[in-house]
């Protein structure tokens, strides 16, 4: 029986659907074999940032690593690899895949940090993933709490903690970060991060701070001797609910406390260690007194009687104190 040229046609095409689909696994492979091979060129270079003795020795080897972890990024499908650099290097990635931030620090003889990283984010309209490379400009950035900010004008941290939260089906990102400053100071930073529409470009710093007009991140600068708790944790708060009672045939409306565990962003206050040393940051340190940021209706909002102890036994079973733990990052598994 003679083929017609569409049963041809579609005869080529299975066929090409076939060697695409046997192809597949091996390009696979082989971008594997690639990013492993970056993962090992840049391994000792990380080691001569963090070891080398002087500041040249350390931003040449920084130069080399940023460019080669810049060509790494570009591979298809490097979006889902492991990277495994330990504590160093913190590799932040969306549950939803829609974005992946990476961060280091470069520390130099005198003290100062300057931090380094990488934006990988999914383009809507490529249906790829775009890289941005994160350029800190801290020192030239004023009223940085105020403005938002983009990856040439970044104010560099070394990102802890990605928290992730919804309101209306849109999903909210919200970075905790830290970096050492300088001998004197250290910053944490409460930072939301955004993309513009229809694109894959990165916003630092969102309005998404309710009764808060102009801020776009919070920035708690203190003491390098101090230390400073900041973290999205499950903790207790206290609310009031109205409600009516009757009384010798009389109805009234008394507010009743109540005691609920809620996921929140905790963090110290933080306030000069002596009267005078007001806005001189190096005399900053907590007060002892904890705050909360909780996610209400696409906002956070700030409350200050987050607790740590409650008189329900039942919510206060689980509790654990905040622990002052040292710096570290969280990486994918």
């Amino acid at each position: 029986m003679k083929q017609t040229g569409t049963s041809k046609l579609l005869q080529r095409l299975f066929l090409m659907l076939v060697m695409t689909m046997l192809a597949l696994p091996s390009a696979l492979a082989q971008n594997r074999d690639v990013m492993q091979a970056y993962q090992n060129s840049m391994q000792p270079l990380l080691d001569k940032i963090v070891n080398s003795p002087t500041d040249n020795e350390r931003y040449n080897a920084n130069e080399l690593f940023v460019q080669l972890f810049e060509e790494a990024l570009t591979v298809d499908e490097s979006f889902f690899w492991k990277w495994d650099f330990g504590k160093t290097v913190s590799v932040l990635t969306s549950s939803d895949r829609e974005f992946r931030i990476i961060t280091w620090p470069v520390v130099r003889d005198n003290g100062e940090y300057e931090c380094f990283g990488f934006v990988q984010s999914y383009n809507p309209k490529s249906e790829r993933y775009d890289v941005y490379a994160l350029y800190d400009k801290s020192d030239e950035i004023i009223s940085p709490n105020e403005v938002l900010l983009e990856p040439e004008n970044w104010l560099g941290s070394v990102y802890q903690e990605l928290v992730e939260t919804k309101h209306e089906g849109k999903t909210y990102y919200t970075l905790i970060g830290w970096t050492g400053v300088n001998a004197l100071v250290q910053r944490k930073v409460i930072e939301p991060i955004a993309f513009r529409t229809n694109s894959s470009k990165p916003q630092f710093g969102q309005a998404l701070f309710r009764r808060e007009k102009n801020l776009r991140r919070v920035v708690l600068t203190y003491s390098s001797r101090a230390a400073v708790n900041v973290r999205f944790d499950e903790q207790v708060i206290r609310t009031f609910e109205n409600k009516k009672i009757k009384r010798k045939g009389r109805t009234f409306n008394v507010q009743v406390p109540k005691e609920e565990k809620v996921k929140m962003i905790l963090f110290d206050e933080i306030a000069p260690m002596l009267p005078g040393m007001e806005g001189l940051p190096q005399y900053y340190s907590p007060t002892g007194t904890e705050m909360a940021y909780i996610f209400v209706n696409g906002r956070w909002e700030l409350r200050d009687n987050a607790q740590g102890r409650l008189s329900d036994p039942k919510l206060n079973k689980e509790f654990e104190p905040i622990q002052k733990d040292s710096h570290t990052y969280k990486v994918d598994k």
